[in-house]
């Protein structure tokens, strides 16, 4: 029998904190590696479950209809809307609310256990968005920490 993880595909490292990216550095999208073998530096790459992690925060890092012209209109996260809006209960409920569609669309997603969204204390236009979820093919359960910044007046 094949491996459940084989489903998720293998994809160049393209973000280097797969725990609480927030961003995508302009200039450093690809990564490298030493092969063990050879000593050559080749592109470093991501399977299994660090590969859907990649691309889970990915898409939240991707503006919906940014891809279109690619043939992905409705490909990434509406969470850009927020950024400059206060860190309210209804715009945390927002986000939350634009996670789950994010989530909702991965094909590798099963089920969406959990979404919150919760402040930072010492950062008051910050929050950090945390998912679990249950993947395809698997009893593998992912948690994702995503954080997020409003950058808007605080309540």
């Amino acid at each position: 029998m094949a491996n459940n993880f084989e489903r998720f595909g293998t994809d160049l490292r393209l973000l280097g904190d797969l725990e609480r990216q927030n961003s995508r550095s302009q200039g450093s999208d690809l990564f490298t590696r030493t092969r063990p073998e050879t000593g050559q530096v080749d592109l470093a790459t991501l399977a299994q479950v660090e590969n859907l992690q990649q691309a889970l925060l990915l898409r939240f890092l991707t503006p919906v209809g940014e891809l279109a012209q690619l043939g992905h209109p409705d490909y990434g996260c509406r969470l850009y809307e927020l950024i400059g809006e206060p860190n309210t209960e209804t715009n945390r409920n927002r986000a939350k609310l634009y996670t789950l569609l994010a989530l909702q669309a991965e094909p590798r997603v099963k089920e969406v256990l959990t979404v919150s969204v919760t402040t930072r204390r010492q950062r008051p236009t910050e929050v950090d968005i945390r998912a679990k979820v249950k993947v395809i093919d698997s009893d593998t359960v992912l948690n994702l920490v995503f954080p997020f910044f409003f950058e808007g007046a605080a309540p």
